[in-house]
């Protein structure tokens, strides 16, 4: 099938008021005309597109990369809200994910690190969503469930007590990348019966399951998310594999400066990275000619984003789980009722605030446990841009038990340096790193330690102090760097 999108819809530009407008209760099936065409009163369907380990400045769109191949993505940031400085509030797959479906911190939701199971009471997207009349579905990659066999927990089948409220379609494998390689595997389905492909690039074979559910007649609004794996790279393997003979287009590409001036894995990895990035890119696009093929667009919020970046093994022994732009800043493109209209929107926000910018968006309660904004006050409202904190909270596990603070001009961040790694939260932090954005935004030159920023780091400690104890944890002590590393 053409992975090419036929053709572009000319959408209106509406505001968020013209958009609160046609939010409204769900309508029946019977109200319904076309397989997928929505009434005049329903509620907008919502698609989460998530790509696991996508860089933010491999988006054209984003201007940052010369090499990149994205025209759909890009296609869809002109279309809709591009919020081009957004961070992860925890820089690994299944912390970042407990933040997404429940806009609370890593150590709220119970998964402080992979491998451990979202907390059952918290209130999630899908079950927020569900309560208000949509279906809740997932494809892909699911990872927030327990994965060790010995203790009931398994990297594929999936408890349904375990999938955080998605309980109509279901299609998936907790940690897909240790039950699948790129051209074979197995997800497995709400019964937990196996879906098997082969010969099929992953990426592909879950844009068929996609396709599969978006041909059907919708008889409720619905959440579809799709989870893919890549670019993230193949566990086994040590490495991203991009589609049979893509790689080699790749090959002498653009290399981003915050990795070149460094020891990593990116010499011989960045071509498969941006072959998986294409792949990424074709299914995106085939997804929005489904779209408007079913007569869905009109009335879907569709999402891209990422879960964390990558930075090849130059800030640390793996690919992600450090403070720096590489691992935190993702990629987070918002276009359908209410963000219709090209923009670029620079304010600072986290995914954290991806879920209750979605259910604003359907006219439905935000849960007044959950932590996050919502972003829809960014879309059209100037005072609000002026307002708005432009901080958030970063938390750091496995690597080093780590907590950071980014502002648009700052990142600072501090560890516990006795190396325990297993507990969610530290008492004691030491100053670690802090980086100037403005003047060093590729993070190579370390300013902790540094007298004349001491200052400004006395004042981002206190505001590091203040978010730690909002997200629940007790004040730590913060010790002030003595050396200049």
């Amino acid at each position: 099938m053409s992975q090419r999108i036929e053709g572009r819809r000319s959408f209106l530009k509406g505001s968020i008021a013209a958009a609160a407008a046609a939010v409204a209760p769900a309508i029946s099936s019977a109200e319904k005309t076309h397989a997928g065409s929505p009434g005049p009163a329903t509620r907008p369907n919502i698609i989460i597109y998530h790509s696991d380990q996508f860089r933010w400045d491999f988006v054209g769109a984003n201007g940052r990369n010369g090499s990149t191949n994205t025209p759909n993505i890009d296609a869809l940031a002109a279309r809709g809200k591009n919020f081009s400085h957004t961070v992860t509030n925890q820089p690994v797959c299944a912390p970042s994910r407990s933040v997404l479906f429940t806009s609370r911190y890593a150590t709220e939701t119970g998964v402080w690190h992979n491998g451990l199971a979202l907390d059952k009471s918290l209130p999630t997207l899908a079950t927020e969503l569900h309560k208000a009349g949509y279906s809740a579905n997932y494809i892909g990659k699911w990872h927030l469930a327990l994965e060790n066999p010995k203790i009931g927990g398994s990297p594929g089948p999936v408890k349904l007590e375990d999938r955080g409220g998605f309980v109509d379609l279901w299609e998936v494998a907790n940690a897909i990348e240790n039950t699948s390689h790129p051209y074979e595997g197995t997800i497995w389905d709400r019964d937990n019966q196996p879906i098997a492909f082969k010969d099929e690039y992953r990426v592909d074979f879950l844009t068929d399951r996609a396709e599969r559910f978006l041909r059907q007649k919708q008889e409720k609004p619905f959440l579809l998310v799709i989870s893919q794996l890549e670019p993230h790279q193949q566990n086994d393997a040590h490495r991203p594999v991009a589609p049979n003979g893509v790689a080699k287009r790749y090959v002498n590409s653009t290399v981003p400066e915050d990795l070149r001036a460094l020891p990593g894995t990116w010499q011989d990895q960045l071509p498969d990275y941006y072959g998986c990035i294409e792949a990424i890119d074709a299914s995106v696009g085939r997804v929005r000619r489904i779209l408007e093929e079913e007569h869905l667009a009109d009335n879907t919020i569709f999402v891209f984003m990422s879960d964390h970046g990558c930075h090849f093994m130059t800030r640390n022994q793996e690919y992600k789980r450090s403070t720096h732009n590489s691992s935190i800043r993702v990629p987070l493109i918002i276009d359908g009722p209410g963000f219709r209209g090209s923009q670029q929107i620079p304010e600072l926000v986290g995914i954290i605030d991806i879920a209750p910018t979605l259910l604003e968006a359907a006219g439905v309660p935000v849960p007044d446990s959950w932590k996050g904004r919502s972003l829809l006050s960014l879309v059209n409202d100037p005072e609000a841009r002026q307002n708005w904190p432009n901080q958030q909270l970063i938390q750091i596990s496995e690597s080093m038990t780590g907590r950071a603070l980014r502002t648009k001009d700052w990142t600072y961040c501090v560890a516990d340096l006795t190396g325990n790694t297993k507990e969610p939260a530290a008492a004691s932090y030491h100053e670690y790193q802090f980086y100037d954005q403005r003047a060093d935004p590729h993070e190579l030159v370390n300013l902790a330690g540094r007298k004349e920023y001491r200052a400004k780091a006395d004042e981002l400690r206190e505001q590091l102090k203040k978010l730690l104890t909002a997200a629940g944890e007790p004040e730590p002590e913060i010790v002030p760097a003595r050396l200049y590393p």
